[in-house]
């Protein structure tokens, strides 16, 4: 019988500092969803090892007698926090599965993830870049106003809220100044698509399999114009994840072959999830590919598994086997 090692982060472990926004646990799990994904481990023929976070990896690296490692660590700061993980397992020649500490680092950033979208080919918003408020950083010539300010290296929709879509260079100030002084890293900017919003996860390699689009439903509407998927909203009872989506074939089959050459482009491995935002006009955008995406049952993955008729346990198995195949391990 294998053991799997589990990497993770939870949300109990993280200490608030004086100067952290209300939201900088906000990609940790609970502890809940860990004994959910062990207990989905252990239920497809695994022994399961718990080892923890970065810092507990490091006391443990070199005793670890696992044969390969579940991570879904997030990692502590930084734009590479989500490859401090992998990075310690590779250097140790310990299989992982997942992403490698490359493709989580470009793909965190998403100013950088988006240059590698636009150099393939693939449809993203326009954008820029504020590093400090000045009228010399703002180079707004070639968008044009709603915009939506981000920050530059998070997730779980951090630093969103009803704020960020701006409307006027004065607001769009004021919101970067925030995402900059609060978040500490430069904003990113983008044309504000109007529309729907959806996501398409993936699993496996080579090739990989694309999973049926997920309509996002906010506050009981699909056609969301100016709404957009914010912290606030993930912690409350106004989003609904809708699998089948609600949309035409032809828009089924465009969103999974673009989320299908993102999630090659980028390198990603075993399973991820690709964001889209889909105009007025029924055109996608690419927003965002997430190698190490939430597996809680409240997320997508679990919508996805009863859609096509499988269990949540089953789509966990499927992540793992996929990587015990791409390591020789099976």
């Amino acid at each position: 019988m294998k053991t799997i090692g589990l990497t993770y982060d939870l949300k109990t472990d993280y200490k608030f500092r004086d100067d952290d926004p209300p939201d900088a646990a906000a990609e940790f799990d609970h502890p809940s969803t860990i004994d959910v994904i062990a207990r989905a481990i252990e239920s497809q023929g695994f022994k399961i090892k718990r080892i923890g976070n970065v810092e507990s990896l490091l006391e443990k690296v070199d005793t670890l007698n696992v044969d390969i490692v579940f991570n879904i660590s997030e990692g502590i700061s930084g734009r590479n926090r989500e490859s401090q993980v992998p990075m310690l397992l590779e250097m140790r020649g310990i299989p992982f599965v997942g992403a490698d500490a490359l493709t989580l680092g470009v793909t965190l950033d998403k100013i950088m993830a988006k240059k590698i979208f636009i150099a393939e080919g693939i449809p993203t918003p326009k954008f820029f870049e504020i590093k400090n408020i000045s009228e010399n950083h703002l180079h707004i010539d070639h968008l044009k106003f709603p915009l939506i300010v981000k920050p530059r290296f998070e997730g779980s929709s951090k630093g969103l809220s009803e704020s960020s879509r701006v409307e006027s260079i004065d607001e769009l100030k004021k919101q970067a100044e925030y995402i900059i002084t609060t978040y500490k890293q430069p904003a990113l900017v983008e044309e504000f698509i109007r529309g729907e919003e959806l996501t398409v996860a993936l699993i496996g390699n080579d090739p990989p399999e694309v999973l049926p689009p997920v309509h996002i439903k906010i506050d009981g509407k699909y056609k969301l114009h100016d709404k957009f998927y914010t912290f606030e909203r993930i912690v409350s009872d106004r989003l609904e994840y809708i699998c089948p989506a609600r949309i035409s074939q032809e828009l089924k089959k465009e969103l999974s072959e673009i989320a299908l050459k993102v999630y090659d482009t980028v390198e990603c491995r075993d399973f991820g999830r690709v964001d889209f935002r889909v105009d007025e006009n029924g055109k996608p955008y690419a927003l965002e590919i997430n190698p190490l995406p939430s597996l809680s049952t409240e997320d997508v993955f679990m919508v996805v598994a009863k859609a096509i008729g499988i269990t949540y346990e089953e789509i966990i198995g499927r992540i793992l086997h996929s990587a015990l195949k791409r390591h020789n391990l099976n």
